[in-house]
């Protein structure tokens, strides 16, 4: 049964509800591979992502990172090899073109590993998502961009949303025509795992120009 988590961003740690989902859904702790979202460069990449895992007690025998330092062979062979999966926050498009360059989301998709990611990399995990400057992308022109397409839905995640949902249900109201957008602030994620969705913490669904905050449940 595959596991997908999309993350919020967390300037601490999980949070222990997440944490036990987490524990329970990682069994094989072989290999974590981290995806960049910024390839080019090199340090401390990682860092947060990994420091929320171990804060959960959650270590894995081997640690791999993946960026343009990394030979496209090998960054493919690291995924076939993964126990987990988790694609960094911070820049999406960077990490979108990475991902179509070292041909990476048809064997994202294929693997049993678990598959996580944080901000950016949540947005890269789902199916579509819509770049635009009024969600904060240094861009001329409003465009839809393909995910990896782990499920049928769209995200935006680590947004003020609470603060902007008016215009951002406008902004949205599009692509919510077309597919289920889940919405998320910080401290929050939604989990699917086989054909059942999770929520934990403030996440909202934007379907058909609609928007409501969703129960948590767990």
């Amino acid at each position: 049964m595959k596991t997908h988590y999309y993350l919020g961003w967390f300037n601490h740690f999980f949070p222990e509800n997440l944490g036990r989902l987490l524990q329970e859904d990682i069994s094989d702790r072989k290999s974590l591979v981290l995806i960049s979202s910024n390839p080019s460069i090199y340090d401390e990449i990682g860092a947060s992502e990994r420091s929320w895992l171990e804060q959960a007690g959650i270590m894995f025998d081997e640690y791999h990172l993946i960026n343009d330092r990394v030979q496209k062979e090998d960054a493919q062979t690291k995924i076939r090899n993964a126990s987990v999966i988790f694609l960094l926050g911070g820049d999406t498009l960077k990490q979108n073109s990475f991902l179509k360059d070292y041909e990476l989301s048809d064997l994202i998709k294929k693997s049993n590993a678990v598959v996580m990611g944080a901000s950016a990399g949540a947005i890269n995990m789902s199916a579509k998502w819509l770049c635009s400057r009024n969600l904060g992308y240094k861009v001329e022109m409003s465009s839809v961009y393909d995910g990896i397409g782990l499920d049928n839905f769209s995200v935006l995640s680590h947004f003020d949303l609470e603060n902007n949902i008016a215009w951002i249900q406008n902004e949205l109201s599009l692509l919510s025509k077309e597919m289920n957008i889940y919405a998320s602030n910080k401290d929050c994620a939604v989990r699917v795992k086989g054909d059942k969705i999770d929520i934990i913490g403030n996440v909202f669904l934007i379907s058909h120009s609609k928007i409501q905050k969703l129960d948590e449940t767990f």
